[in-house]
Formats: C-alpha cells, sequence, structure tokens
C-alpha cells in the first residue's frame, strides 16, 4: 500500500542510522511504503510480558531506572510493561544500550549475555509489533530540486544537457544527504539564481538568437599523464583533452588549445616536431605543428612571450553547426625512438614541473562563440520542445497551446490543470507581442522553469480527510517517487503513462517499472 498520514506522532519505532534509513527507504519504496504526517498514535497495550524478562528488567534495570530516580532520564518500571508505543525513543535507547553492552554498566550485577540478547529482541519485537498496529510512516515536506536533481530533470524535458554548478549554489546536506526536504530551504537569493537558470536554459533550448558569445574552457587535470593514447579520443593520438560542448546556434566558433609549461612559463616539449589535432565529431578541423629546433631555440632566448606566439597558431575558427557536439584535441603519435636515459622515468609524465623535454601536454581547451550565427539549427531540444510549427499567423495559438500542454505534462509530473496551461499562455503572449513565435515559446519554457510546480514536489492530502487518517498515495505522486528516487529526475512518459491510467498502484506493474 502506498499511503500518507495525515498528521504526524510520537516515535513509534526503533531510530536507526542515517544509512539504514536511506535503505530501508528505498526498500519501502518500491515495495509500496507507508508514508505519514502530524498527530500523536494511540497508545498500545501490549500482551503480558514475558516473566522471564519482567523478573531481568526488575533485578538489573529498575534499582536504577524507576519513576522516583529516572536516573538518565529512563523509567522502566512502568514503559516496558504498559504502552511502548508511548515510550518508543526512550525504549530505542534502552535497545542501543543493551546492544552495545553497555548496561548494565560494568561493575554492576549483570545477566548472562543470552538473557541479554534475548531482552533485547524482545523489546525489539514489541515495538515493531506496536508500530505495525498504529503505524506512523510519516509525511512528505515539500521537496525542491536540489543541484544534482535539476541537470537530469533539463535533460529529461528539454533533452539539453547543463552544468547546475555553473547555474545553482550547493545545496545544505544533513547526515550526508543533499536531499533531505526539511534542509533543501528556499531564500530570495536561491530564488534568483533559479530565475537566471530559468532564463539561460530556455535560450539554450530554443536557440535564442540573441544569445551572446561566451568562452567554456575545459581544464586537463594537471597530474594526468600524457605520453600514452587517452581512451575516448580519435586513434592514433597521445594525450589530449574530449569536451562534449554545445553548440547553441549555427554560426562560426573559435577553438584554441593551451599547452602545459613549466615553472619558468616555458612550453614543454619543444625538442622534436609535433602536430595537433582538433576535431569535432571525429572530424579534423584543425592540424597545427610546432616543436623543432627554431620553436626550441626561440624557447630559450625568451620563455614566456614566445611560448605565447607558439601557442597562438594553435588556434582556429570554423563553421559549426547547433547541438551537442565532441570536441577533442590531441597530439599524433609519433613512430617510437629509443631515448638516451638510462634511468627510470616518472610513472606520470607531468610530474616533474621543471622538465621541458618529453611530450608536450595540453592544458585546456577553450571554445568561444558563436561569432556570426546564421540560425538556431536543428537541435535535439528544439525537436523535444517543438512537437508543431505553425504555417500561419492563424495557427500559432493552438500550437503554442500543444506545444505548452506537452511541456507542462513533463515538468509537472503529470499533474497539470488548466490554470496552469493558462498561466504559460500568458507569458507565451507576452513574449509572442515581443517578437516571433518561437521568442513567445521561450517565454513561456522560461516561466515553466521557474515554476513552484517544476522546482518542487508536493503531495496533497484528500479533502475532508479525518486528523491521523492514512491514505492512499496517488499514482502520479508514486511515479515521482519513484524516478526521482531511482533516476534522480522527472519520469519519462511510460511512466507517466502508467501512472495517468491508475496502473501503477498494481504491485506487479510497480515491480516492473522498478525493474525497467
Amino acid at each position: 500500500m502506498h499511503r500518507v498520514r495525515a498528521t504526524t506522532a510520537s516515535p513509534s519505532r526503533r531510530r536507526r542510522p542515517a544509512w539504514t534509513i536511506a535503505v530501508a527507504s528505498a526498500v519501502l519504496l518500491c515495495t509500496g511504503a507507508l508514508t505519514a504526517g502530524p498527530a500523536r498514535q494511540a497508545s498500545v497495550v501490549t500482551p503480558t510480558a514475558s516473566a522471564q524478562y519482567r523478573e531481568t528488567v526488575n533485578r538489573y534495570c529498575t534499582t536504577c531506572h524507576n519513576s522516583r530516580l529516572r536516573t538518565a532520564g529512563v523509567a522502566l518500571d512502568n514503559a516496558v510493561w504498559g504502552a511502548p508505543a508511548e515510550h518508543a525513543e526512550m525504549l530505542e535507547k534502552v535497545v542501543r544500550k543493551l546492544r552495545a553492552g553497555m548496561m548494565p554498566p560494568p561493575g554492576s550485577p549483570r545477566p548472562d549475555d543470552a538473557t541479554l540478547a534475548g531482552l533485547a529482541s524482545w523489546l525489539e519485537s514489541e515495538l515493531d509489533r506496536a508500530w505495525s498496529i498504529s503505524p506512523d510512516p510519516g509525511r512528505p515536506l515539500l521537496h525542491r530540486l536540489n543541484q544534482a536533481e535539476y541537470s537530469p530533470a533539463i535533460r529529461d524535458l528539454l533533452h539539453l544537457r547543463v552544468d547546475a554548478g555553473s547555474l545553482l549554489p550547493p545545496d545544505d546536506s544533513t547526515y550526508g544527504f543533499d536531499n533531505i526536504a526539511d534542509v533543501l530551504r528556499v531564500s530570495p537569493a536561491l530564488m534568483e539564481r533559479y530565475l537566471f537558470a530559468a532564463r539561460n536554459v530556455s535560450a539554450l533550448a530554443v536557440g535564442d538568437p540573441a544569445i551572446e558569445s561566451t568562452a567554456h574552457t575545459y581544464q586537463v587535470r594537471h597530474d594526468a599523464s600524457q605520453n600514452r593514447h587517452v581512451e575516448g579520443l580519435p586513434l592514433g593520438t597521445i594525450g589530449g583533452v574530449r569536451a562534449s560542448h554545445y553548440f547553441p546556434l549555427d554560426g562560426e566558433y573559435t577553438l584554441q588549445v593551451t599547452l602545459s609549461r613549466t615553472n619558468l612559463d616555458a612550453i614543454r616539449g619543444l625538442e622534436h616536431p609535433s602536430a595537433l589535432e582538433i576535431a569535432i565529431d571525429g572530424q579534423r578541423v584543425f592540424l597545427g605543428r610546432l616543436g623543432g629546433e627554431a620553436d626550441l631555440q626561440a624557447l630559450f632566448e625568451n620563455p614566456a612571450p614566445n611560448s605565447d606566439l607558439i601557442e597562438s597558431r594553435l588556434r582556429v575558427t570554423v563553421p559549426v553547426k547547433a547541438g551537442p557536439r565532441e570536441v577533442t584535441a590531441a597530439f599524433l603519435e609519433k613512430p617510437p625512438v629509443g631515448g638516451t636515459l638510462h634511468l627510470q622515468s616518472f610513472l606520470r609524465s607531468s610530474a616533474d614541473p621543471l622538465d621541458f623535454t618529453g611530450w608536450p601536454h595540453v592544458a585546456s581547451l577553450i571554445v568561444s562563440g558563436p561569432f556570426n550565427p546564421s540560425g538556431p539549427g536543428d537541435t535535439p531540444s528544439r525537436r523535444r520542445i517543438f512537437v508543431c510549427m505553425p504555417a500561419s499567423e492563424s495557427e500559432e495559438p493552438a500550437c503554442a497551446d500543444r506545444i505548452v500542454r506537452t511541456l507542462a505534462r513533463r515538468a509537472y509530473r503529470g499533474m497539470v490543470a488548466e490554470v496552469d496551461v493558462a498561466r504559460l499562455l500568458e507569458f507565451y503572449r507576452l513574449g509572442r507581442a515581443k517578437g516571433s513565435f518561437e521568442s513567445g515559446i521561450q517565454m513561456a519554457l522560461r516561466r515553466l522553469l521557474a515554476s513552484p510546480k517544476f522546482l518542487s514536489r508536493a503531495e496533497h492530502e484528500p479533502a475532508n480527510l479525518q486528523a491521523g487518517a492514512a491514505y492512499r498515495v496517488s499514482d502520479l505522486e508514486l511515479a515521482s517517487r519513484l524516478s526521482f528516487f531511482l533516476w534522480s529526475s522527472i519520469p519519462d512518459d511510460e511512466l507517466l503513462d502508467v501512472a495517468e491510467r491508475g496502473r501503477l498502484s498494481d504491485g506487479t506493474e510497480l515491480d516492473r517499472q522498478v525493474g525497467r
């Protein structure tokens, strides 16, 4: 069953470390967990306790832990035999102390280990039985999209990969987790960043012709060895860098490679001629040469300025079609030549900052642009967004309505009301009045990405629900739980279809979706 409770309760189960809670949550989610919320549970009167454990507690525990002394705030003369659910938090401490062998304390009379283990197991079973009679599954709070969820959500919504770290600030964490709802707070400064992200993401996804030229730098780790082939780079190359770069518009882009230098600011690896290749999606767009006697002599004469001049030869401006592309920069492999050194070299080719010999090393790849843009191109994100294109101005309202509804269904995880669509279409009309049909869609998308229904997950209680009563989580809410737990992202179309037909609450279908 997938239920929540309308009100919270006092603790009625053993508290466990955060990592065990996380694992348990995974099992409960995928098998049909309960969740709940804020009012006290009724006390549970247990059956007559085992005479053996009553005698054990009275003999070894209640001398200190009774209602009069309450040593360490613990009184066991009534709690154990009366209503364990009412004293669950205290009994949890008792179980932990027993399991750790800390009670009775050293020097005090104590039963044998088997008796202590049996007492702990009995207390655990009593607490579990009390919880099963009146469970408190907890009530989920409003859950904000954190940084780790934002990128996958944008990727699955718009077929667009973005770096959330450059758009949003880091999230707070507790117990080692950064996805706990009650620490994912919202501040005015954070909302400004979400608005900034919505503006940038919508412009990239639609292909706004007003996008300004920018430069993205892809660094190579300083301790990376580059004296051998790097996996993922073209065969026949040595070292280098590979970058997955999104080109927002059809246009010209400048690709610049910088090289590693010694601590005297001199490029290393110029004693022999080398050839550097830059490729886009495996197709060579540039081949530059460096090294040899002339470059080495210039390096000795004036290291820093002449190194800058040599690097300036490793730049090219080329036309590129919009969309995600793989850009690589690497040196062509030379035939092996016997060296003159007889000592074993460092395992890492970049270990010595004084050494100017050996292979040249790529330090970074800088992609700048677009320059002279010619249009938005045909990108995966545009194909995802524009499920229709109006042939005339009279067809634009119907097409805009279809686009907005399709995007809202995915972004709002199936929970779309007519008022949501109307609000997005209002922003579409605002953007359309200032520009083209596409600028109107861009404005609607910008509003959608800044909407609380996209940036947060909320589960709603049924109307006229009695306080403390448990109720079923809807299939759409369960779909969001499932997708964000397993994918850290929004539900895909198949999961939404299953949830909208009310089939996800079926155990067999739930198992199939979890497996998928």
